[in-house]
C-alpha cells in the first residue's frame, strides 16, 4: 500500500492518505521533540512520497507544531490546497483563563481563530474535539463546530479520546438538529492497547466515523527497541526514564516477532500491518522524532498479514473488555443463530439448545 492509495474518510468525501503524519514531535519545548528544520525534513519526505495528510493539535509543542507547519506551507506556494491538514482543540495554551480550553463556544471559536494564525491559513480541513468537556453542553459544543463550518473556517469534523456513549450522543444529535456531522474517530489502538475493540469501533463503524489510531508502535514498545534481553535498560525517548514491558507484552512480542522473521520485516512493520489491517480503521497515524524513523515507517506501510498470521496476532493479543462486549461478540451469535453460517460467520449451538426438538 503507497501514500497515494487515497481513501475516503468516513462517510465523507475527503480523500486522505492510508497513513496519517502525525506532527506531536514538532518542535522541542517539551525537551524531546523535533527542530523545526528536521521537522520540515520529516514533512518533505511525507508529502514527496506521496501523503497528503497531516495532523496536528493547537497543544503540542505549545503550539509550536502548528507554526512550524504553517511555516513550511506558507514558503510553498500551492502546497496548502494539496494537502489536508487536521488540527485540534480543546488543549488551554492560557495558564489561568477558564476560558483559554475545553469545548465551550468561547472557548472554540478562539482556539480556531488562534490555530488559523499559526497555521497561517484561512481553513481547517479537519477540526477534532480533543477530548470530552464534562461541564460544556455537547449541543453547545456541536452548534460552535457546525458554525465553524457554515462560516468556511473549518471543512470536516471528528472527535478524539471521547468515551463511546459521548460519541454517540454528538453524532446522533448531529444529524436531528442537522448539523455537520463527525466523519472520523481518533483512538489509541495497537496490540498492546486493545480496549477500544469493546464499544468505541463498533460505535465508529455503525454512524460512519473512519477510525483513526493513535500510538500504533504503543509509545515505542512494538517498535523493536524493547526486548527481553535489554528490559530495564532502555530509556523512553520522551520521559529518559527507564522502561521495560510487562510479562503479557512480552508475551505478544514474542508472536510479533515471528511473524516479523516469516516476512522478512521488522517489528515495527508488523505492528502497523496489524492495526492498519483491522476493521474500521480508516488511516493510521505514524508520528517520528528524526527523519530515519520516518523513513522507517514508511519503508514497510506495504507489509501484509496473512490471515493465519493476524490470527496467531489476535489471540496472543485478545484483551478483556467492558461488558457485555464479549457476551455480544461471543455469545450473542449463538444464540441467535443456532449453529447456523451467518455472514460468513459459522455459529454453535449453546449447550442449553445442542440436541434438543421439543418445541413448546
Amino acid at each position: 500500500m503507497s501514500l497515494d492509495a487515497y481513501i475516503s474518510l468516513g462517510q465523507s468525501g475527503l480523500r486522505v492518505s492510508p497513513f496519517c503524519l502525525g506532527t506531536m514531535t514538532f518542535g522541542e519545548d517539551w525537551g524531546w521533540g523535533s527542530s523545526p528544520d528536521d521537522s520540515e525534513a520529516i514533512l518533505t519526505e511525507y508529502l514527496e512520497r506521496g501523503g497528503n495528510f497531516i495532523d496536528t493539535a493547537n497543544i503540542y509543542t505549545n503550539g509550536h507544531s502548528e507554526k512550524i507547519i504553517g511555516d513550511y506551507l506558507s514558503a510553498r506556494a500551492g502546497l496548502r490546497d494539496r494537502i489536508v491538514l487536521a488540527t485540534k482543540f480543546f488543549g488551554n495554551l492560557d495558564i489561568g483563563n477558564p476560558n483559554g480550553g475545553g469545548a465551550g463556544r468561547k472557548a472554540i471559536v478562539k482556539q480556531c481563530e488562534e490555530s488559523l494564525r499559526r497555521l497561517q491559513t484561512d481553513y481547517i480541513d479537519l477540526y477534532w474535539l480533543h477530548n470530552w468537556d464534562r461541564g460544556a453542553p455537547i449541543e453547545e459544543t456541536l452548534r460552535a463546530m457546525d458554525d465553524l463550518v457554515t462560516s468556511g473556517k473549518v471543512r470536516y469534523l471528528g472527535v478524539s479520546d471521547l468515551p463511546a456513549w459521548k460519541a454517540a450522543q454528538a453524532q446522533t444529535i448531529a444529524h436531528f438538529r442537522g448539523y455537520a456531522p463527525a466523519i472520523a474517530l481518533q483512538v489509541e489502538y495497537s496490540l498492546l492497547a486493545r480496549t477500544v475493540e469493546g464499544e468505541l469501533i463498533p460505535m465508529a463503524r455503525e454512524l460512519g466515523l473512519g477510525v483513526m489510531p493513535w500510538g500504533p508502535l504503543r509509545g515505542g514498545k512494538l517498535s523493536g527497541k524493547y526486548t527481553r534481553a535489554n528490559a530495564g535498560s532502555q530509556k523512553s525517548d520522551r520521559t529518559g526514564s527507564s522502561a521495560s514491558l510487562l510479562a503479557n507484552e512480552y508475551a505478544i512480542l514474542d508472536v510479533v516477532n515471528e511473524v516479523a522473521t516469516e516476512i522478512g520485516a521488522n517489528t515495527a512493520a508488523v505492528a502497523l500491518a496489524w492495526v492498519h489491517s483491522r476493521p474500521g480503521v480508516a488511516s493510521t497515524l505514524i508520528g517520528a522524532r528524526r527523519l530515519d524513523q520516518l523513513k522507517a515507517s514508511l519503508d514497510v506501510i506495504d507489509v501484509s498479514l496473512s490471515s493465519q498470521q493476524i490470527a496467531r496476532l489476535d489471540a496472543v493479543s485478545r484483551p478483556v473488555l467492558n461488558f457485555p462486549a464479549d457476551n455480544n461478540r461471543d455469545l450473542a451469535p449463538n444464540l441467535a443463530f443456532a449453529g447456523a453460517m451467518v455472514d460468513g460467520i459459522r455459529t454453535n449451538a449453546v449447550p442449553m439448545l445442542a440436541g434438543t426438538t421439543k418445541r413448546y
